[in-house]
């Protein structure tokens, strides 16, 4: 099957290389797909040399800085009208541990979509101080108290999904633009009852570079989530409809 990485990048000239490379060690097979926008550092250049060397790395330049959701939105869109089986999301600051990506990607044999998870067992988050780990956990559990998506980790971003499954959910009518994304791409799979399975992974802290989390960041995803649950997504007749079933891959 057909699968593509993409990694929206945004100032992380010091970490992109490192991650394209771990890519290329532990998923070969995959091509990647950087979505850049226009970053000051000079990230899009670097990406532009790669593609020179390795054939399987693509860039998509966007004109400015318009968040996370509408990078993933036009990676989507490149993936599925290239005829990709499996689309992975992937973080450019190498928090996202490369060497769980055959996992994650297996994971779809029994999955529709499959979340590379911080807190099911043999999962962590090294390095955090415990008021991140609270944080993340009760954002979370937040999210599983209003919206009813029984996933330890809501907020995840390493993910993998089958092309169908972002059919689906209608992935290009999303509106979120910052981490909130995450939550609405899986509260959509949940409401079409897509079969939703969890990856132990280690996340680590970024080890350069500055985190892309702000007040606003935090503020659109507790308003959207309060949203979703007055509004909930309704899938269309077209959605899929395989019985709702999690499970932790190891």
């Amino acid at each position: 099957m057909r699968t593509l990485v993409i990694v929206p990048t945004y100032n992380e000239a010091a970490n992109i290389l490192h991650v394209l490379d771990e890519i290329s060690i532990y998923l070969p097979e995959a091509d990647v797909l950087v979505v850049d926008d226009n970053s000051p550092d000079g990230t899009g250049a670097l990406v532009s040399a790669a593609t020179q060397i390795n054939p399987s790395i693509s860039l998509l330049s966007r004109s400015e800085k318009s968040g996370l959701g509408g990078a993933y939105r036009a990676g989507f869109a490149h993936a599925l009208a290239h005829g990709y089986d499996i689309i992975v999301e992937m973080d450019a600051d190498g928090s996202h541990p490369a060497q769980r990506l055959p996992a994650l990607v297996a994971a779809l044999s029994t999955s529709d979509l499959a979340i590379g998870s911080r807190w099911v067992n043999e999962g962590d988050a090294s390095g955090w101080s415990f008021h991140r780990h609270l944080l993340s956990r009760m954002a979370s559990t937040y999210v599983r108290w209003m919206l009813g998506t029984p996933v330890a980790d809501a907020t995840s971003g390493f993910r993998a999904f089958l092309a169908e499954t972002l059919s689906s959910i209608d992935a290009s009518s999303t509106s979120s633009n910052g981490y909130s994304f995450q939550i609405e791409t899986l509260h959509r799979a949940h409401q079409c009852e897509l079969t939703i399975s969890e990856v132990p992974i280690s996340f680590a802290e970024r080890e350069h570079g500055t985190s892309k989390m702000s007040f606003g960041i935090i503020t659109e995803a507790l308003t959207r989530v309060a949203h979703w649950r007055r509004h909930p997504f309704r899938p269309s007749a077209q959605s899929g409809s395989a019985a709702v079933s999690m499970n932790t891959e190891a």
